[in-house]
């Protein structure tokens, strides 16, 4: 998962993409980098946080009045400086490139294009190889009509390349262009300012930074739609590919910030409906259970803790103290880093555990290092009994469309039944999410254009449905020999 912001308007936008970035910046820790263009393209890329990577020199230097940006944590590839987005190719035109998503037949890809293509890719990043297929296709089709070409080139990009994304990208002298994979599994939202006679916009994963920039939001790209703005402002689109609407559903329980308006759908307004069907579920299958306090497993269950305590009309506290230095450690690159990173993450509130029947209410439970370490925590705080709640089922299955969950022997759920679980992290009562009521609490708003999300990890079912347990097997490979 990464995060992707692109800005055209009148003026400088370095700085707009800069504070885009460190609205994104729960999306991705490894890296961060920004591309604008004037004349020139203008670039600043570094491993490490936003505010660590770019600083008053080199902000100076990224002079133009558009720009795309990106946050990166690694999914294929290596946490190195070569890895870094955004990519830029000289040829045709020049175009440079910021992606959110995994492309899982990106090694053929790569060597298809070296062999019948003749272009070299330098790094082991699925993003420099959707650019250079990208740049390939536009030098084919590009006679007269830029966007017609555009069109053209995404549409055979569609046909080569397997897995989801979101895409910005701006091309010398041009404009900016953003499309998104045909189920739109990857988000990607439009915002629009007037400035003078012109109009400026902004694209990004995630709308957190629309209102403090002065955009409002617009919509969200379509799955399979192409978005062109040209150097004047001028807006054109098109809706290139038409298959079943999936986005993914960890982007409301876990991943996106809660602020978000993703697919129509408030993420605030999903996690308090989540807590609310897990609340009454705990009421059907443990009617007589006693709890004392809810208390969340910070951040991102925060929400759906509070409602979980009260549908269930019982005391909610923040009994959990997250260092908020400590980056989230569910996106870490390796097991080592996560499990030393949880020693200082979480530090829990004596006097609100001691001697009470406590809820853990967790957004999720992945791999099971935290909420191990959370359960230990309420043990040696006084806690009389440990339940914990998972506001989304067990996850079973990886995902290879963008979230780092690509092998299952990581998984604490991959062939253990729920009570296995419960003695696994030591918790008195383990209660999980119904995939329906996740689904529900996501889709209940009017107005939704899908009803059937992607949740592969919970239940199998890849919406790209060219998914195998060959498939899974060579991805499985490729994540333990990457570096």
């Amino acid at each position: 998962m990464c995060g992707i912001v692109g800005i055209i308007g009148n003026n400088e936008i370095s700085t707009e993409l800069y504070e885009s970035l460190l609205a994104l910046q729960h999306r991705g820790q490894d890296s961060a980098g920004i591309v604008t263009y004037n004349d020139f393209f203008h670039t600043r890329k570094g491993l490490g946080l936003v505010r660590d990577v770019f600083k008053q020199r080199h902000m100076t230097r990224l002079h133009g009045t558009m720009g795309i940006g990106h946050v990166r944590y690694t999914t294929s590839g290596c946490s190195s400086i070569e890895e870094v987005q955004p990519f830029l190719v000289n040829s045709p035109f020049g175009i440079s490139l910021a992606f959110n998503g995994n492309i899982f037949n990106f090694l053929d890809l790569k060597e298809e294009l070296f062999k019948k293509d003749l272009r070299h890719i330098n790094s082991n990043s699925d993003t420099e190889v959707v650019l250079n297929i990208f740049a390939y296709e536009l030098s084919r089709f590009y006679k007269s009509d830029f966007f017609e070409a555009v069109c053209k080139s995404i549409d055979s990009l569609y046909k080569r390349v397997q897995g989801a994304y979101s895409v910005v990208s701006i091309v010398a002298d041009k404009g900016l262009i953003a499309f998104r994979d045909p189920h739109g599994i990857r988000p990607l939202v439009m915002g629009k300012r007037k400035n003078g006679n012109k109009n400026e916009y902004i694209f990004a994963s995630e709308n957190t930074s629309f209102q403090i920039l002065g955009f409002k939001y617009v919509r969200d790209v379509e799955p399979g739609e192409v978005i062109f703005i040209n150097s004047n402002g001028i807006m054109k689109s098109k809706k290139i590919s038409e298959k079943e609407f999936r986005p993914c559903i960890f982007e409301y329980v876990y991943f996106a910030r809660v602020d978000a308006l993703i697919n129509k759908v408030s993420v605030y307004r999903a996690r308090l409906r989540m807590g609310e069907n897990l609340a009454k579920k705990i009421k059907r299958v443990h009617p007589n259970l006693k709890i004392d306090m809810v208390i969340p497993a910070p951040q991102s269950a925060t929400t759906a803790a509070l409602a979980c305590a009260h549908e269930l009309n019982v005391k909610y506290t923040e009994g959990l103290y997250k260092n908020a230095f400590i980056g989230r450690t569910f996106i870490m690159p390796n097991q080592d880093a996560r499990q030393q990173a949880n020693k200082y993450k979480l530090s829990a509130i004596e006097q609100e555990i001691k001697n009470k029947n406590i809820l853990v209410l967790d957004d999720s439970i992945v791999r099971g290092n935290v909420s191990r370490h959370i359960v230990q925590l309420m043990r040696d705080n006084g806690a009389k009994k440990v339940y914990f709640a998972s506001a989304s089922p067990p996850i079973r299955w990886p995902d290879i469309y963008g979230v780092d969950l690509p092998t299952r022997k990581e998984l604490i759920a991959y062939k253990k039944t729920e009570d296995e679980i419960r003695k696994s992290i030591g918790a008195d009562i383990l209660i999980y999410q119904d995939l329906e009521d996740l689904i529900e609490a996501v889709t209940r708003k009017g107005g939704v254009k899908f009803n059937n999300p992607h949740c592969a990890f919970f239940n199998g079912d890849y919406p790209t449905g060219d998914i195998d347990e060959k498939v899974l097997k060579k991805v499985e490979k490729e994540r333990k020999n990457h570096c």
